[in-house]
């Protein structure tokens, strides 16, 4: 079902679970106190407690108020970046669960650039976890029909259009004043690491796995159409077209190309395609990224 923003607000308060959008992918929110309610993300997606979730936030004062340092390298990067696709780990408070962050000792924190979230969270008046609103593994949903697709009326859904970026943010530990990249995102490490010069068993990030960001149909990856396998998939291309049934043309730019690459792999994966072939783009920082959830989603 659609909602507002006020019920949806209530929904996370009262311990449910909503979808809601954020610039990169749509979340499967809980307010991130409530340990109860953190449980059911894990299990309407199927994740395993091994994979800690990003708490959501809409100000630098609510993300003070779950953890317990914010030395001055936080303060710049948020600076520059928040709202934004940015998500820095740091040590937690107590008052963060444990399910959070999958029992490690720091939490993910960012604040979306996308007013609907924003508003969401200010209304519910609680920080949110929220991985992106899918089955576990599976391709992160740009849209609220994707979301739709995949959890069908057992998640209520707060619409807010296609999200601009489409890729998850890109995730940075700070520990002793350093900087430790942990998930490529359209933020590159390079201006991180430029912001940062200006300013003085559990895995550490969620989507991590080997295999994630998949979708139902085998995915390959390609260096070029030479290396199709038939004619009888789908073929995601840049710069070269081959002899496919049916060819999906990229833009040549890397923020294009990401904020259009998991809508066109939901497109092709409802089309039950064989398989779907990717023209991998090139090996260039501002490509990190993509070529990051190519890999994932092809299990390489």
């Amino acid at each position: 079902m659609s909602l507002s923003i006020k019920e949806a607000a209530e929904i996370l308060r009262n311990g449910g679970l909503v979808a809601f959008p954020t610039e990169t992918v749509y979340g499967l929110g809980a307010n991130a106190l409530d340990p109860a309610a953190v449980q059911k993300i894990f299990e309407m997606k199927g994740r395993p407690e091994t994979s800690p979730l990003i708490v959501h936030v809409a100000s630098v004062e609510m993300a003070r108020t779950i953890v317990a340092e914010w030395p001055p390298l936080a303060e710049e990067l948020a600076r520059q970046w928040w709202p934004g696709p940015l998500t820095l780990v740091l040590p937690k408070k107590s008052v963060v669960p444990d399910i959070v962050t999958a029992g490690l000792p720091t939490v993910g924190v960012r604040m979306p650039n996308h007013p609907v979230a924003l508003e969401l969270i200010e209304e519910a008046g609680v920080p949110v976890a929220a991985p992106s609103a899918n089955r576990f593994t599976g391709l992160s949903p740009t849209t609220a029909d994707h979301v739709r697709a995949a959890f069908g009326d057992a998640v209520p859904v707060l619409e807010g259009g296609p999200c601009a970026v489409g890729i998850e943010s890109t995730v940075v530990a700070i520990e002793g004043g350093k900087l430790k990249l942990l998930r490529p995102g359209m933020i590159s490490l390079g201006e991180i690491e430029q912001a940062a010069a200006q300013a003085g068993a559990s895995h550490p990030a969620p989507g991590m796995h080997e295999k994630h960001y998949s979708p139902r149909t085998r995915l390959i990856l390609v260096r070029s159409a030479s290396e199709l396998p038939d004619r009888t998939g789908a073929y995601v291309w840049r710069v070269a077209l081959g002899p496919v049934a049916r060819a999906v043309r990229m833009p040549l730019d890397a923020e294009p190309y990401a904020a259009q690459l998991y809508r066109v792999l939901h497109q092709l994966d409802a089309e039950n395609w064989p398989w779907i072939a990717v023209e991998m783009p090139p090996d260039a920082p501002d490509w990190s990224a993509i070529r990051d959830r190519l890999q994932r989603a092809a299990g390489r």
